[in-house]
């Protein structure tokens, strides 16, 4: 009796999994930093996070025996990746002091338009129609739920915009990134590395004395971007950057979601609208994704 072999939309739906899976944990993360940095400077936040961070993924690498492949993180793309993901996070932290939220979250989820094009551009992937429209779609349901205001884009906004497309480089750099160098490698040089500029900050915010529950939210979201960035690594490493992105979308309805169980934020019709687009986008590139599947497994099958 024949055996049945995975089809080729395996590796792509597991990709899309994984992205809305790192969404949802960077969301969450995002909302326990927001509310810890009402009382602690923005540079012991990102510190402290990102030290529990660190030793987390060093106690999984020793379970899993990657403490022997350490040194890969010295590679040249690893490093780079690293030192794109730091600046890219801190510059964005430090333009929401300093923008209205709407602002800074519309120019953050702009990351899938710049992975888009320089996917297609350095990479030579070819995105097609239905990629290009699930990620113009997204963006317009971006805008229509944080509603930005014309007044908030400025020389801090400029600063946001660079945080963003750091953000879409450091993706571009993990497809570089030889598969064998295992992902909490990569995670590890990362929170070393946001680590350092958070201890950079603290030079000139000065440190605050830290309560238990700072500690217990701080080691909750360091829990939370462990995961991030495992699974964001996890999906960039299995499907095309331009098939991934629009799904980067689906961390502004978490983001919803928390808003309204958290700090009572109800959506206007804006906003709902704006969900729609975005939940449609990703359905569209789902079943747009299934039909090319098909079409390439029934070339690939040969007559009966």
């Amino acid at each position: 009796m024949p055996t049945s072999s995975p089809t080729p939309r395996s590796p792509a739906r597991r990709a899309i999994v994984l992205m809305v899976g790192a969404s949802a944990c960077f969301a969450t993360n995002d909302a326990l930093v927001k509310f810890v940095s009402q009382s602690l400077p923005s540079g012991q936040v990102i510190l402290l996070r990102s030290l529990i961070a660190a030793a987390l993924i060093l106690l999984v690498a020793r379970h899993t025996g990657a403490t022997r492949q350490l040194g890969l993180a010295r590679g040249p793309r690893v490093l780079w990746r690293s030192v794109a993901d730091a600046f890219g996070t801190s510059m964005y932290l430090l333009s929401l002091f300093h923008l209205p939220l709407a602002n800074a979250t519309a120019i953050n989820l702009a990351a899938p338009v710049f992975m888009t094009v320089l996917a297609v551009l350095l990479l030579g992937e070819r995105a097609s129609a239905a990629r290009w429209s699930a990620v113009g779609l997204g963006f317009a349901g971006v805008l229509a739920v944080v509603q930005p205001t014309g007044d908030g884009f400025n020389a801090w906004a400029l600063l946001c915009v660079t945080g963003t497309l750091l953000h879409a480089v450091r993706d571009l750099l993990t497809r570089r990134i030889d598969p064998a160098v295992p992902s909490l490698v990569i995670a590890l040089s990362s929170a070393v590395a946001l680590g350092l500029i958070g201890g950079a900050m603290l030079l000139w915010q000065g440190w605050r004395p830290v309560a238990w529950w700072h500690l217990a939210l701080l080691a909750a979201a360091a829990s939370l971007l462990t995961s991030a960035y495992l699974l964001l690594i996890g999906s960039l490493r299995l499907a095309e950057i331009s098939l991934t992105a629009p799904f980067r979308y689906s961390s502004l309805l978490f983001a919803v979601l928390l808003g309204y169980g958290v700090w009572g934020h109800v959506p206007n019709a804006w906003a709902w609208a704006g969900i729609a687009l975005l939940v449609g986008s990703g359905l569209y590139m789902v079943y747009s994704e299934r039909g090319r599947s098909a079409a390439a497994q029934a070339l690939t099958q040969p007559p009966e």
